[in-house]
C-alpha cells in the first residue's frame, strides 16, 4: 500500500469506468449520504496530481487538486477515518475547502482497497456542520467502500475480457485471412501436394491433386481417404516403402510412369516429406509430385538421337573409310611396281584429303555423343 507508483498503476485501471458502472456508483454514494445523513458524498480517485470524483451526490464538481483532498489522508490507513470537526483538526483547519467555499466541517472517509492490496481512493461523505457517525454508519460506509472496488474491479475484468475478445478475434481473422492466402497459393500450384496422416488417410489435399485423381483414375478425393485406394497396384509396395522412410524423419525422392501404355500416361517426380508437430513428433507425410513427362519424352528423344548417331558414327568409321583404304592400298601396290602415270600424285592426294574428312566426320560424332559442339566440316 505504500508503493506509490504501482498505487497510481492500480489507479490508472479505473480512471475510464463504463457508464453503466457510473450509474451503480451514484446508487451507492446516493445510499451512502442517506445512511450518514450528508449533503454529500463521494467516490474518489486519486491520481499523482488530481482528485477525480467517480460518483457524487450534493456537488457538481468533478476533481480538485490532489494536495487539498481530504482523501490524502484516507488512503494511509485501512479503518474509515473520521474528523467531526475541520475546523479543529490541524490537519484540515487551514485546507481551503474548509476556510473557503464550500466551507466543509465534517469528513468521513473509507478507503477504496484493491485485490491486490492498493488503495486507490475513498467512499467520503462531507457536511457543511460538525457531525459525527456512530458504529453502525462507519461499517456500513466501509461495506459500501467494498461494494464501490467489487464494482470497479469488475468493470476492469470485463473490459480486459472484452479487450481479449477483441483481440481473439482480430486473431482469428488474421489467421482466417492467412488461410485463405496460403489457400489459394496451395491451390494455384499445378504440382500435386497430398498431406496423409500416419494411417493413410488422406488429410488435406489441393486443387491440382483432385483433378489429377479424377482425369486419371475417375475418382473424387476426399479427405479421410485411404491413398492406397488411389495407388496403382504395381506401385503399392514401392509406395508403402518409402511412405514408411518418412514416417521415420527422412525425406525421400523418385520418379515413376504412371497409367503406362494408356492415354492418360505421364511420368511424375514425388518427394514423401515427413511433417511434425509442434513437438518434433511425425503426424503425416506430404507427398507432392511434379509433372516431368516433357522432360522425361525429352530424354528419350535424346537418348534415340544418341543411338541415331552412334549408328551413324559406326557407318563412317567402318563403310566409309574401308573403301578409302583400299585406294590407298592400291595406290601403295602402284607405287612399289613403279606404276606410274600423269594424275598419279593428284589421285593419291584426293584420296588422302578423302580420308583426313572422314576421318574428323567421326570425330565430330564422337564429340556430338559425349556432349561436345560439333565442328564444321568443310
Amino acid at each position: 500500500m505504500n508503493d506509490e507508483p504501482l498505487r497510481l498503476h492500480a489507479v490508472k485501471r479505473f480512471k475510464d469506468l463504463d457508464n453503466d458502472i457510473v450509474v451503480d456508483l451514484n446508487d451507492i454514494v446516493g445510499l451512502a449520504a442517506q445512511i450518514c445523513g450528508t449533503p454529500v458524498a463521494l467516490v474518489t480517485l486519486l491520481d499523482s496530481d488530481m482528485q477525480w470524483f467517480k460518483a457524487s451526490t450534493g456537488t457538481h464538481i468533478s476533481c480538485t487538486p490532489r494536495e487539498v483532498a481530504f482523501c490524502n489522508h484516507t488512503i494511509a490507513q485501512n479503518k474509515v477515518l473520521v474528523v467531526p470537526d475541520l475546523l479543529n483538526d490541524e490537519r484540515f483547519n487551514t485546507n481551503p475547502l474548509v476556510v473557503n467555499e464550500p466551507l466543509a466541517r465534517f469528513y468521513a472517509g473509507a478507503p477504496l482497497i484493491t485485490k491486490d492490496g492498493h488503495a486507490i481512493g475513498s467512499l467520503c461523505v462531507i457536511d457543511f456542520k460538525p457531525n459525527d457517525l456512530n458504529h453502525q454508519q462507519a461499517k456500513s460506509l466501509k461495506t459500501l467502500a467494498k461494494q464501490v472496488v467489487n464494482l470497479m474491479e469488475l468493470n476492469s475484468s470485463l473490459r480486459s475480457l472484452e479487450q481479449q475478445h477483441q483481440h481473439s478475434q482480430s486473431q482469428k481473422a488474421s489467421i482466417s485471412e492467412s488461410e485463405m492466402k496460403l489457400k489459394a497459393i496451395f491451390d494455384s500450384s499445378k504440382d500435386t501436394h497430398i498431406l496423409v496422416g500416419r494411417n493413410l488417410e488422406v488429410m488435406a489435399f489441393n486443387k491440382s491433386a483432385s483433378v489429377f485423381i479424377k482425369s486419371v483414375y475417375n475418382k473424387k478425393l476426399a479427405n479421410g481417404d485411404n491413398i492406397i485406394a488411389y495407388t496403382e497396384p504395381t506401385m503399392i509396395h514401392s509406395f508403402s516403402k518409402y511412405f514408411a522412410v518418412a514416417l521415420t524423419g527422412r525425406s525421400i525422392k523418385r520418379e515413376w510412369e504412371l497409367q503406362s501404355g494408356t492415354p492418360n500416361a505421364c511420368w511424375k517426380e514425388t518427394s514423401f516429406i515427413p511433417v511434425k508437430d509442434n513437438n518434433g513428433e511425425v503426424i503425416g507425410v506430404a507427398i507432392n509430385s511434379t509433372d516431368i513427362t516433357t522432360r522425361k519424352r525429352h530424354e528419350e528423344q535424346i537418348s534415340i538421337q544418341n543411338e541415331a548417331l552412334n549408328r551413324i558414327a559406326i557407318i563412317q568409321s567402318h563403310e566409309l573409310r574401308r573403301p578409302v583404304a583400299s585406294l590407298l592400298g592400291i595406290l601403295d601396290l602402284m607405287r612399289m611396281e613403279n606404276i606410274d602415270f600423269g594424275y598419279f600424285n593428284m589421285i593419291e592426294h584426293t584420296v588422302n584429303e578423302l580420308d583426313e574428312k572422314i576421318r574428323g566426320i567421326v570425330k565430330d560424332s564422337e564429340d556430338t555423343i559425349q556432349g561436345h559442339h560439333l565442328a564444321i566440316v568443310a
